[in-house]
């Protein structure tokens, strides 16, 4: 048990790049043992994940399963003395849901990615390398492998949504693949540009020649350098997290992606920014997060009304979630922005709500696109009666992004509000103006495509499939376990918040 302890988090990491090996070995044609040799090691490596989750639950308590391993000691070759890189990891109660949130999203992501008919070796190979580097973010402590982590998961997703992924045309405009995937590159690119310099410049700042990030909180920057470097590190990871104004990638990049993809990108890869936002800008530069948090609140809430309100003027359902998303993602920033307990373990917990929410969202809208062969709403109508188990699907996953109580959404939104109200009453009046609008759009759209009457007679191929009703059941079990039994989550995600907090005392 203690070498499994020790050794878990390397192989969360690791798993999927062993994977990814074994596909290139495997003959192209092989295609059913292809997609068994991923569902199984996706299972197996969420298996894991819950494993992290229910010990740490055990004992949470500062950052456990800790291991490492020196990658490069070079006494002296450091003008400051020497240069120490390590793999090293280690989680705390914000990582564990993290890595929980990953492990059920790359299992469900998997199962609905058996759909694809084309080059499907190359796309898992992809799929493992982008979640390899996703759970590498999660779950390192050194600020280089970090880096390296975060780049690994973002440069696959060009090729899985210029290959694979579908380009959105409507009478007004008309989107392409190629230029989503652009687009989200350039963004990317750039914010890791600013990320980096953000991390070279803590590196020197410290002068301690070491990347370990529990070490670099504890050195003593200069309020200065704080105020300088700490916008540098929000912007950079806020491109990823959707920050207004640099969240025009995010929503046809969603739509351009294939939906495995998609489920990937909305409820696991815009984590990464908001998770690099707590674990790197706050944590090392505390004086800098007190200085600029106002700002960071009102960009929060710009993207919370924003994106709601682009939301309702959209006509393709997958456009529709994007802007959601941004929206779901102002809670988060806005969460995080207060510096109060209630608001940072919200803004946790609203990530990964809205992680398994946005998945299911977009894996019920795939089933829907398979079956009809168009995301038009306009066209779309009375999917209830002909599409029942994928309708049921969607509202239940439109209902916690709504805040319906009983279900994530909720819990995870209530308690952002509650610290809002503590911190900055006024944006959390706004907070709640935008979960209005979210309200409007929410049961506009489930009334108009699932529930009004059958105009155009659709030619409707299938429902969901069994291997889709698995995957999105998952993700509902998840919408209503955190729903109906949020204590754990949150006694999880408190043992973090209060080591991020102690930091401002």
């Amino acid at each position: 048990m203690e070498f499994l302890d020790s050794h878990i988090l390397f192989m969360i990491v690791v798993l999927p790049l062993l994977g990814a090996m074994t596909l290139i070995v495997v003959p192209s044609v092989r295609v059913k043992l292809i997609k068994q040799i991923v569902l199984a090691l996706s299972s197996v490596v969420m298996l894991c994940c819950l494993y992290v989750f229910v010990f740490y639950f055990a004992e949470s308590d500062g950052f456990r399963f800790s291991n490492s391993w020196n990658w490069l000691e070079l006494p002296g070759s450091w003008a400051m003395g020497e240069l120490g890189i390590s793999l090293s990891f280690g989680v705390d109660g914000m990582a564990v849901m993290m890595i929980l949130l990953t492990g059920i999203v790359m299992f469900t992501g998997a199962i609905i990615s058996c759909n694809i008919s084309t080059w499907n070796k190359d796309f898992f190979i992809l799929y493992l390398l982008l979640l390899s580097g996703v759970f590498g973010v999660f779950a390192t402590l050194d600020l280089f492998f970090f880096f390296f982590f975060y780049e690994l998961s973002v440069v696959p997703m060009y090729l899985l949504i210029g290959v694979w992924g579908s380009s959105s045309k409507f009478k007004t405009f008309s989107r392409t693949k190629e230029y989503g995937a652009m687009k989200l590159t350039l963004y990317l690119v750039a914010g890791s540009v600013l990320i980096w310099i953000g991390l070279i410049a803590i590196f020197v700042e410290a002068d301690l020649g070491t990347f370990d990030i529990q070490a670099l909180s504890q050195a003593d920057y200069s309020s200065d350098f704080q105020r300088i470097f700490f916008p540098v590190l929000v912007v950079g990871f806020g491109i990823l997290a959707g920050m207004w104004p640099f969240h025009t990638w995010s929503p046809d990049g969603h739509v351009a992606a294939p939906t495995s993809v998609s489920m990937v990108h909305a409820g696991v890869l815009m984590k990464l920014g908001a998770f690099g936002i707590i674990r790197v800008a706050m944590y090392i530069l505390p004086e800098g997060a007190e200085f600029w948090m106002p700002v960071v609140v009102v960009l929060g809430t710009v993207n919370v009304l924003y994106g709601a309100i682009s939301a309702m003027g959209q006509h393709d359902l997958k456009y529709v979630i994007g802007y959601s998303s941004v929206s779901h993602m102002g809670y988060v920033l806005m969460g995080i922005a207060t510096l109060h307990p209630l608001g940072i373990t919200g803004a946790v917990l609203q990530m990964f709500s809205h992680g398994v929410m946005t998945a299911l969202l977009f894996a019920a809208v795939g089933t829907i696109y398979a079956s009809t062969h168009t995301r038009d709403i306009n066209t779309l109508n009375g999917l209830a009666k002909r599409m029942s188990k994928a309708s049921k699907f969607f509202v239940l996953a439109g209902l916690a992004s709504l805040g319906l109580p009983g279900l994530s959404g909720f819990v995870a939104e209530l308690l952002v509000f509650l610290g809002l109200f503590h911190t900055y009453p006024i944006l959390g009046a706004l907070g709640i103006v935008g979960a209005t609008i979210t309200a409007v759009y929410i049961l506009r759209l489930i009334g108009r495509v699932f529930f009004g009457p059958i105009k155009d007679p659709l030619r409707i191929e299938s429902d969901a499939s069994p291997s889709e009703i698995l995957s999105s059941g998952i993700l509902a079990l998840g919408i209503l376990v955190v729903g109906v039994f949020p204590f754990p989550f949150i006694k999880i995600i408190n043992s973090s918040t209060e080591e991020i907090l102690s930091k401002f005392i």
